[in-house]
């Protein structure tokens, strides 16, 4: 089921289904990208308890445990609840207390709320996972909105450009199919230190990962001079990603806590060096913002 919010700059579309956007207007103008199956049959998706994927089935080890996870885990794939909604604001959440299958390959009893308000021009999302249970919770948790590129008739792919807030030298992530972590980074340079024209080609190595970037980032036409920006303070990672080997007329723009799982070796949580691990009762708390 979807709800709707709307103020005089912005709507949204967030549904059960998943837990997140399935529209995002202004100027009467549709920014996310509608899920084409041929091409992606996402939209936003939520990552958790991981982002990116595991190595040998997306097993891995934690405190005794053996948790199996598909790539971005499983809140994505799931049936969420309305929690609330209000004038600006609305909430979806997923927790293991309602569907007590999930705790079969993730034995961590949780909820997971996402709250998406309206403030003008922007969408504030928040998630909000609390523990539930009587160990530690180990999870990594980020964003996966995708936006079609063109927006307007006459505009190519390659009219667009990604631009960062301010000067940086980030650092790209290597990676296998997954995506896992082959242990290889290297620099990726920007344009001026902020510009990343896109180009199909960019993705032909699968999907970018960048650490030491700015924490803002707009996608740009160079045409129509329309905007997206993401912001992303608290979050270490970015994700950059169409589906690889093809002219798909959308870019992702991922905010991430933490990392996928290494190709050579089955995970142990416990020697991951950005996990979030979550003390039983405890609650966290992180936020991105998408602005038109």
């Amino acid at each position: 089921m979807e709800y709707a919010l709307s103020n005089d700059s912005i709507s949204i579309k967030v549904s059960t289904a998943g837990g997140s956007f399935t529209s995002i207007e202004a100027g009467g103008r549709e920014y996310l990208w509608q899920g084409d199956p041929a091409v992606w049959s996402g939209q936003a998706p939520v990552c958790f308890p991981i982002c990116g994927g595991l190595r040998d089935g997306s097993a891995m080890t934690f405190a005794g445990h053996h948790v199996k996870l598909a790539r971005h885990g499983f809140a994505r794939k799931q049936e969420w609840k309305l929690l609330s909604q209000g004038e600006n604001e609305l909430a979806m959440c997923l927790a293991s207390e309602d569907n007590a299958a999930l705790l079969s390959d993730y034995p961590y009893p949780f909820k997971l709320v996402a709250r998406y308000t309206l403030e003008g021009d922007a969408v504030r999302v928040s998630y909000e996972v609390t523990n539930e249970g009587t160990e530690d919770m180990p999870f990594f948790i980020g964003g996966h909105p995708g936006f079609r590129v063109p927006w307007a008739e006459g505009e190519e792919f390659e009219d667009y450009t990604l631009v960062f807030s301010q000067r940086c030298q980030p650092d790209r992530i290597g990676t296998v199919a997954g995506p896992l972590l082959s242990g290889r980074v290297e620099r990726f340079p920007l344009e001026a230190g902020r510009f990343l024209p896109l180009r199909h080609s960019l993705f032909e190595n699968r999907v970018i990962i960048l650490q030491n970037m700015a924490k803002e980032v707009t996608l740009q036409s160079q045409i129509s001079g329309c905007v997206v920006t993401v912001s992303y303070p608290q979050m270490p990672y970015l994700g950059i990603w169409h589906t690889p080997k093809t002219d798909a007329p959308f870019v992702c723009i991922e905010p991430w806590t933490s990392l996928p799982g290494r190709e050579n070796m089955i995970e142990d949580f416990s020697r991951k060096s950005d996990l979030i691990q979550l003390a039983p009762g405890r609650r966290f708390e992180i936020t991105w913002s998408i602005t038109i």
